[in-house]
């Protein structure tokens, strides 16, 4: 009897413990299995409501990189450049997508997220579509012109837009299909009218490329741009702090005269040998007793009259230095701010959409242009006076206190936190990558413990 009962204890244990272990498997199992991860994800885009349904995202050739990139070209409205717009790193983020109709993936049951239409991207980037002159998107057609289309003088000759634009098709994949397409080709000849000399020859236009209409395009768009004030961030880190003089202190002194009563030793030391003779004169008793009580009273009424005579009044002037006030040496005025938002407007639109090459002659051709279109001189001289200031006080304060710690400029106080900012970033992630075994062994005492190179020395 006893061995049926654990036998069949024994069997009814091993029953419950397959029962839980049924019931964690089927609880820990997903309601919906994740699909793998794809090579290409989708991106959020932003398109303009004035772009057409016949818009299309084309590959172009970058005018500053000079490589392909994604264009939005609508064939009424005109060709868009997208603008990324991205989280911090050190906060990572990610966008929840969810396609088609909401009606629709409510109804569908499927275990596949991907059939549901909805998905989650690791990064929270945003692209937005923005308009964009196609004159910069020309500038690669002019940016090496070949012998063949010089004269014998050297000048460049007069050449039809295909044969301009047939240097740059085979690095612009969409090229050749989007001039096709309705006011494409109109507009991209309009814009190239602006950059070059033509001439009429037949029913054909001809286009030599001007460096000085660039120039003056580049320029009238910078002007336009700086008219009102910047972005924060460039009017802060351009303009504000650019022309920022260095702030110089002005000592204030406050003189003080102070009345010093000194005694002169001389006179009250010449008084008292005389009290000292007389009392010690012979004398009777009875007198004697008398006379030196006379003696004393004489001896302090004189030395209370040397001191009063003998005090002499000096005065001392003493000079204290208050604490000075900080104004700025020099200050800007509107004309030199305005000039100097026209030239980070200018070297802006240099730096995003004009190679380096072309960017260094127009920048040239700027400072070399007589009659100047802007005269940069005023800008200059206060660019100079405050350099020299900085100059100047650096110099008085290394000679005047050598004890003071240097003062750090603002671009060494910002490459100290970026270099502490990735050392955080960097301890961070060793520390993430770390195993639960090696934070513990980081945890024991070590003292008195012997190194592993100790067991490899010599005897």
């Amino acid at each position: 009897m006893a061995r049926t009962t654990r036998s069949k204890a024994s069997a009814s244990a091993a029953a419950t413990s397959d029962t839980k272990s049924t019931t964690t498997t089927s609880s820990t199992k997903s309601k919906y299995a994740l699909p793998t991860e794809s090579i290409n994800p989708p991106k959020l885009f932003i398109f303009p409501t004035s772009a057409t349904k016949d818009a299309k995202i084309v590959s172009l050739l970058n005018p500053r990189y000079s490589k392909p990139t994604r264009y939005l070209v609508c064939p009424e409205t005109g060709i868009y450049e997208f603008t990324s717009i991205a989280a911090p790193k050190t906060t990572p983020r990610s966008w929840l997508i969810e396609c088609g109709d909401t009606g629709k993936v409510e109804e569908k049951t499927s275990k596949d997220g991907a059939e549901l239409g909805t998905y989650v991207t690791k990064g929270a980037d945003l692209y937005v579509a923005t308009l964009v002159d196609p004159m910069f998107l020309l500038l690669p057609a002019f940016a090496d012109q070949s012998t063949n289309t010089k004269t014998k003088d050297g000048k460049q000759m007069f050449v039809s837009s295909d044969d301009h634009l047939e240097s740059i098709r085979d690095k612009s994949p969409h090229l050749s299909e989007i001039l096709r397409w309705g006011n494409v080709r109109t507009l991209l000849e309009s814009r190239m009218a602006a950059i070059c000399d033509t001439v009429d020859a037949g029913n054909e236009t001809m286009f030599r490329f001007s460096q000085d209409k660039l120039l003056n395009e580049v320029l009238g768009k910078a002007q336009k741009m700086s008219e009102q004030p910047l972005p924060k961030s460039m009017e802060e880190k351009f303009v504000i702090k650019a022309l920022e003089a260095p702030v110089v202190g002005i000592k204030r002194e406050n003189t003080t005269t102070l009345s010093i009563s000194q005694q002169t030793e001389t006179q009250a030391q010449s008084e008292t040998p005389a009290s000292t003779s007389t009392a010690s004169t012979p004398k009777p008793e009875s007198v004697e007793t008398q006379s030196s009580t006379s003696s004393t009273e004489t001896t302090t009424t004189l030395v209370s009259e040397a001191s009063t005579t003998a005090t002499s009044v000096i005065e001392e002037s003493i000079t204290t230095t208050t604490a000075a006030e900080l104004t700025p040496s020099l200050g800007a005025s509107p004309e030199i701010i305005k000039l100097q938002r026209l030239r980070t407007a200018f070297n802006f639109i240099c730096s995003c959409y004009i190679a380096p090459a072309q960017a260094a002659q127009l920048q040239t051709k700027l400072k070399e242009q007589n009659p100047p279109a802007v005269d940069f001189a005023p800008l200059d001289t206060y660019l100079e006076d405050i350099s020299k200031l900085r100059q100047e006080l650096a110099a008085a304060r290394s000679v005047g206190d050598y004890s003071r710690k240097r003062v750090l400029d603002e671009e060494e106080l910002a490459d100290r936190a970026e270099k502490k900012r990735r050392k955080e970033e960097d301890e961070k992630r060793k520390k993430a990558g770390e195993s639960r075994g090696v934070k513990n062994l980081k945890k024991v005492n070590t003292v008195g413990m012997k190194k592993m190179s100790d067991f490899f020395k010599k005897k």
